[in-house]
């Protein structure tokens, strides 16, 4: 039996300490109950991000590790935290974390996938609608007060009903995506490096078809695939020229997915319609080009953010460390060799 299964079940056998965990966020009240129920825990309660060196001060002790994609767990990190087991990521993406160096050090590291499919494709619609129909111009005319009242021509943006949606990826969110798409009577083409079973893509009303056929045809291309190197800048120029001058572009996924000054580029020369992001090239800049224009709707990495969704999430991570010092295989390890 493991070193750390054995002290883990001395721990609640003999009154001994709890393992000792960092949380670089307070989480919420469900996630938080179980984990102090569980691990000695050292919350991070301040507003906003905890600094660096505070992090890597905090973490030297520590068994276990609770964080946000904005933690860059690298070597760095790791060799600040000798002791750590599990790295705990509140994220289905985990581009922040080093997967091998963990491995290497025989470290667990968690996502929390599935949870929040539905939500973020709630919110690519939400991106969707607005872009389309102008509802951010719409809410500053109406607020201004300069709003002079009915007009024929006033703010008209293009119709979605009846239109093509192109998904980059068609994982769990690109699928939700679709299914939504159905309510619109649209069709649906997708591109993915793996195909679906004809019978899924037969119910979802959906046609694989290459990159560029997508571009091409798609009155709205909706991104859904993770940051690997091979999809950083797949949104290129290339790809963008490739669309009608009345499309546009919905990002829910990764932001250097997409190339943001060919973006820009591409909005400035009239090339697409407009774009809707949540998600940056180097978050949390966004590019000074994107900022200004009333074709881009900005919003700030909140596809997921519900609270139903965001409990989900913590509560997730929590189990994922439970079940690490309880002598049982994180549901969502990311490296199990290391079990």
């Amino acid at each position: 039996m493991r070193k750390d299964v054995i002290n883990s079940r001395v721990h609640k056998e003999d009154g001994m300490a709890k393992p000792k965990l960092l949380s670089t966020h307070k989480l919420f009240e469900a996630p938080r109950k179980l984990l102090n129920e569980h691990f000695d825990v050292d919350y991070w309660e301040k507003p906003g991000r905890p600094p660096r060196a505070e992090v890597l001060a905090r973490v030297a002790d520590k068994e276990a590790l609770i964080c946000l994609l904005t933690e860059k767990v690298n070597d760095e990190l790791l060799d600040a935290a000798p002791k750590l087991r599990i790295v705990s990521n509140v994220a289905v993406g985990f581009d922040n974390i080093d997967v091998a160096a963990c491995t290497r050090r025989k470290i667990v590291a968690t996502n929390t996938p599935g949870v929040l499919d539905e939500t973020t494709a709630d919110f690519a619609w939400t991106l969707l609608m607005a872009v389309a129909r102008r509802l951010i111009e719409g809410d500053q005319l109406t607020r201004s007060g300069a709003w002079a009242g009915w007009n024929l021509d006033q703010l008209c943006g293009g119709d979605v009903w009846g239109k093509t949606l192109g998904l980059v990826g068609f994982g769990r969110i690109g699928r939700a995506v679709a299914r939504r798409a159905a309510g619109f009577g649209m069709r649906i083409l997708y591109n993915d490096a793996i195909p679906v079973a004809p019978e899924v893509a037969k119910q979802l009303n959906a046609e694989f078809v290459e990159r560029d056929k997508l571009f091409a045809e798609a009155d709205f291309v909706s991104v859904h695939v993770p940051l690997l190197p091979e999809t950083r800048h797949l949104i290129s120029a290339a790809q963008l020229a490739k669309m009608k001058r009345t499309a546009y572009l919905i990002n829910t996924s990764r932001g250097p997915v997409v190339d943001e000054a060919a973006l820009v580029a591409a909005l400035q020369t009239g090339e697409i319609a407009g774009a809707a992001l949540d998600v940056y090239e180097n978050e949390p800049k966004v590019h000074h080009g994107l900022v200004g224009r009333k074709d881009v709707v900005l919003a700030p990495h909140i596809a997921s953010a519900s609270v139903e969704t965001r409990t989900k999430m913590a509560m997730m991570a929590v189990e994922n460390c439970v079940a690490r010092f309880g002598g049982k295989k994180p549901p969502n390890a990311l490296n199990p060799e290391v079990l």
